[in-house]
C-alpha cells in the first residue's frame, strides 16, 4: 500500500477525497493535517475526527494546523460548504482526540518515517506545507509524490483567484518555489482540470444504488444535496465539481491525468489579481510543477463509485447493527 499524508480544510469535497482514500486498498492514510480555509481549523479538526469515526478508521492521527495565512487575514468566506463544512450532513460523535503535535510536525515526521515513499496530498490552503518546508527544507526530496489541488491555468481562467491559493498566496508561492528544479515535481490539479469531473444526480444515484443503505451513504447524500444546491445557485446547474476527490485519485494513480511541466508564479503584489497563478510553459525557466491538463471523467467516476460503494457496504448501518 502507498503511505499517504493528507492536508485538508475539510469541506464537502475534501471529505469526499478522504472517503476515497479510506476506500482505496492501495492507500494507507498515515496522517491528516487540518488547516483553516473553507471553515475554521477547529471545525476542520472536528470534521476529520468525525469522518474517521464514521468510516471506522479511528487509528489515523489528526493534527491541528494553521488557522490564519502566513500574511494578512482571511478572505471573506462564502457559504459553499455550510456552517459546519459538510452541508446538510451530520457526523457521529467521537471521543477521539487530536495529536499532541501540530500539523508541521506531522508533515515532517511522516516524511521522515516514510522517506522516499510518502505521497503528500494538499486539498486546502498551503500554509501547513509552507511552514513544514521552513522546518524541513529537504521535504521535496523526502516525498515520493506531492499532489496539490489549487490554482487555475487554462486560457479561459476566472479573473478571481482559486480559493486554496487565494487564502494564502504567500504559502503557495513558497511551496512552488521549493520544488523548482526538483526531479519529482508536484502535480497540480487546477480548476480548469477539476471542473471536468462533474458529479450529477444520475452519477450520485449510481453510487447510492451500488452502496446500499448505510451511515456513510446518508452523509454523502446529505452533503452532495447541499453542494448541488450551491452550484445551482451560482449558475453552474444542479451538479457539483469534485475538485479534491480527483486530486486524491491522481495522488494514488498519476496516470489518471495527463500533465505538462511549467514554472508557476503566484501573484502577490497586485491587490486586484492577488493569488492568481501564472504558468510559464515556455521551457525557458526551471519548472516547479506538473500541471494537470487532461482527465477521463468516466474512468474517475467508475473508480470512485466502485471503491466508495464497497466501503459503504463494509461500514453498514451502525444504528441497526
Amino acid at each position: 500500500m502507498n503511505p499517504v499524508f493528507a492536508d485538508v480544510d475539510t469541506g464537502i469535497d475534501d471529505a469526499m477525497a478522504l472517503i476515497y482514500l479510506l476506500a482505496s486498498a492501495d492507500a494507507d492514510l498515515v496522517g491528516i493535517a487540518s488547516t483553516g480555509g473553507n471553515i475554521s481549523v477547529d471545525q476542520v479538526c472536528a470534521n476529520n475526527l468525525g469522518l474517521l469515526e464514521l468510516c471506522r478508521a479511528t487509528d489515523i492521527p489528526v493534527s491541528k494546523g494553521a488557522d490564519r495565512p502566513l500574511s494578512g487575514g482571511w478572505p471573506a468566506r462564502g457559504n459553499v460548504h455550510g456552517p459546519k463544512g459538510l452541508g446538510y450532513a451530520d457526523l457521529p460523535p467521537t471521543e477521539r482526540q487530536l495529536t499532541s503535535y501540530d500539523a508541521v510536525a506531522a508533515w515532517v515526521g511522516a516524511a521522515h518515517r516514510h522517506r522516499g515513499e510518502l505521497i503528500g496530498l494538499a486539498t486546502g490552503p498551503l500554509t501547513n506545507l509552507a511552514l513544514a518546508l521552513r522546518a524541513e527544507p529537504a521535504l521535496p526530496t523526502l516525498l515520493r509524490r506531492l499532489v496539490i489541488m489549487g490554482g487555475e491555468f487554462g486560457s479561459d481562467t476566472d479573473p478571481a483567484a482559486e480559493w486554496n491559493i487565494r487564502v494564502d498566496p504567500e504559502a503557495a508561492s513558497e511551496v512552488f518555489a521549493a520544488w523548482a528544479g526538483q526531479q519529482r515535481l508536484p502535480i497540480v490539479c487546477g480548476l480548469d482540470l477539476t471542473r471536468h469531473v462533474v458529479m450529477t444526480p444520475d452519477i450520485l444515484a449510481r453510487l447510492l444504488s451500488a452502496a446500499g443503505e448505510s451511515a456513510l451513504v446518508r452523509v454523502i447524500e446529505d452533503a452532495m444535496q447541499f453542494y448541488f444546491e450551491v452550484h445551482r445557485d451560482r449558475g453552474y446547474g444542479y451538479l457539483a465539481y469534485l475538485h479534491d476527490p480527483l486530486a486524491a485519485a491522481v495522488a494514488l494513480d498519476p496516470q489518471l491525468a495527463s500533465t505538462r511541466a511549467a514554472a508557476v508564479d503566484v501573484t502577490l503584489s497586485d491587490p486586484a489579481t492577488r493569488g492568481t497563478t501564472v504558468a510559464d510553459w515556455s521551457g525557458s525557466r526551471e519548472p516547479n510543477v506538473r500541471i494537470g491538463i487532461g482527465v477521463d471523467p468516466a474512468a474517475f467516476f467508475d473508480r470512485f463509485i466502485e471503491r466508495v460503494a464497497a466501503l459503504a457496504r463494509r461500514i453498514g448501518n451502525p444504528r441497526s447493527a
